[in-house]
């Protein structure tokens, strides 16, 4: 027997729970039914396939549903899918980003609200190099806003075209020409914007452009770029060359980088006002 497509942190008990209901089972009597029975209660499991080749091999095939974020209602904590259903505090991890929300439905019901849903929605696009330097996600005066770990903010407006927004930000994040801004604008993903705090002045585009081509190929940089190349290849967004700013992972070994709003709340705006550079331009902050 083999059992494909379990990669979550319960994968053990998958493999366990289906393993044991297909111990009495033959190739010509394969119940799915009991298949699925046994793994109801691990709500990372969306959906189950069997199939049998006679007289002996029997493959199971697992769709999972793995946590995309964690939602925090007072001091209650639960992982949460990227489809809205609600997978349990075991899957609560410190790696995931964090969202808000009014109440916790139990294990294997489905979160409502459009905000909410659309911010789980997001985050499901987001590829994973990205994904794991987002720490939370709210609703602000900009829509739907991202808040990366290193303190850059990204406004997505809304849940439309996520993976476009994504690519957008890749491709930002990839030139090195607006470190320093504090948010990235994607809400138009052909046209994202870096913004800059008061004072900042960005890099210039040219020299900017002269350090990326020295640049070591193994730099967070690099990688990005890698990333946006990639994405690119995915996706038929039209999206055009873009501003950047500071990878999302150069926090901890850069010391270029500004502190923007990331204390911002749901509904507060950002009390800076920053210098916003268009692609391709060079604004002095201030």
């Amino acid at each position: 027997m083999q059992i494909a497509g379990v990669h979550g942190t319960d994968a053990q008990a998958v493999d366990a729970a289906l393993t044991q209901a297909a111990h009495s089972m033959s190739t010509l009597d394969v119940n799915v039914g009991a298949l699925r029975a046994a793994v109801a209660p691990l709500y990372v499991v969306r959906a189950v396939r069997a199939i049998a080749r006679f007289p002996h091999a029997l493959r199971i095939e697992v769709s999972e549903q793995l946590p995309v974020a964690i939602l925090t209602v007072a001091a209650v904590k639960t992982a949460v899918a990227a489809d809205g259903v609600v997978l349990g505090p075991a899957l609560v991890s410190g790696s995931l980003p964090s969202v808000g929300g009014s109440i916790v439905p139990a294990p294997g019901h489905r979160v409502g609200g459009a905000s909410l849903l659309g911010a789980l929605a997001v985050l499901g696009a987001a590829p994973a190099p990205l994904a794991k330097h987002v720490e939370r996600v709210f609703e602000g005066a900009k829509g739907l806003t991202v808040a990366m770990r290193n303190g850059l903010i990204v406004y997505f407006g809304n849940a439309g075209q996520p993976r476009a927004k994504w690519l957008s930000l890749a491709r930002v994040l990839a030139d090195s020409s607006s470190a320093g801004a504090s948010y990235i604008d994607v809400r138009l993903p052909a046209r994202p914007a870096a913004g800059f705090p008061a004072g900042v002045t960005p890099p210039d585009a040219s020299a900017a452009a002269t350090a990326t081509a020295t640049e070591p190929a193994g730099s967070t940089e690099s990688t990005v770029a890698s990333l946006a190349a990639v994405l690119a290849g995915e996706t038929n967004t039209g999206t055009s060359s873009s501003t950047a700013s500071e990878p999302a992972g150069a926090s901890a070994s850069s010391g270029s980088s500004t502190e923007p709003a990331a204390s911002e709340q749901p509904g507060e705006a950002t009390s800076q006002a920053p210098t916003e550079a268009a692609p391709g331009t060079s604004t002095t902050g201030g």
